[in-house]
């Protein structure tokens, strides 16, 4: 007999449609702002759990490490510099920001300032490796809440979805490509590439999917 799987747990294959998507990327009303600058919160409260599990970090977090090593700068600060960088990278692109996008940067930069410093270090492997996966599974929640708020992408998203479309190559491959980049220079910078960054890697698609199903499914009508 075969077992029976409910639906929800499988991944979504596109962003749903929730009571709270804006239809403007510069105003919404307060509901959806908020649920954006939550969704925004635990992105970056879930980056800090991979930070404070001292076992590697998500490429583009290595790459901020990198840059706090070289500049003296905190965790926080690094993340706000790296994401005002890459927004800079859409002026020549013509990609056309949101609130979302500056929030992003923003709220996802405090999160990783704040709660880095105050979650635990893990004493050993098995610890470590669950408080990335518990990383990996509240990034995936933050996601589900702030795309589907439809406020502009963030800077990385938006880089990557112009520069597919101004080139043609898949998206996939433009986003490999970036992140391959950027986990590198940061890694010759001194950022911290490990478990986090390879487990990262490989669920973090998933998470944010079936994340992205389950908040469907809670808010459809």
């Amino acid at each position: 007999m075969k077992k029976y799987i409910p639906k929800w747990l499988f991944p979504s294959k596109t962003i749903p449609v929730t009571p709270w998507r804006s239809n403007h990327y510069w105003k919404s009303k307060p509901s959806t702002i908020l649920i954006l600058i939550i969704g925004l919160w635990l992105f970056g409260t879930g980056e800090a759990f991979l930070i404070a599990a001292n076992a590697g970090v998500s490429p583009w977090t290595v790459f901020a490490q990198g840059i706090a090593v070289q500049t003296g700068l905190s965790i926080g600060w690094a993340t706000f510099v790296s994401g005002v960088g890459v927004l800079a990278l859409w002026i020549p692109l013509k990609q056309k920001p949101g609130l979302g996008t500056v929030l992003n940067i923003i709220i996802i930069s405090i999160a990783l300032e704040v709660m880095s410093g105050i979650l635990p270090t893990p004493t050993t492997s098995a610890l470590q490796v669950i408080q990335i996966l518990v990383g990996i599974a509240i990034v995936g929640l933050g996601s589900g809440f702030y795309l589907t708020c439809h406020m502009g992408p963030g800077p990385r998203d938006g880089l990557m979805t112009r520069i597919h479309l101004i080139t043609g190559l898949p998206v996939g491959r433009v986003r490999m490509f970036i992140e391959i980049t950027v986990l590198t220079i940061g890694w010759l910078l001194g950022g911290q590439v490990g478990l986090g960054t390879v487990l990262f890697g490989v669920l973090i698609g998933y998470s944010v999917a079936t994340w992205l199903k389950i908040v469907g499914k809670i808010t459809k009508k």
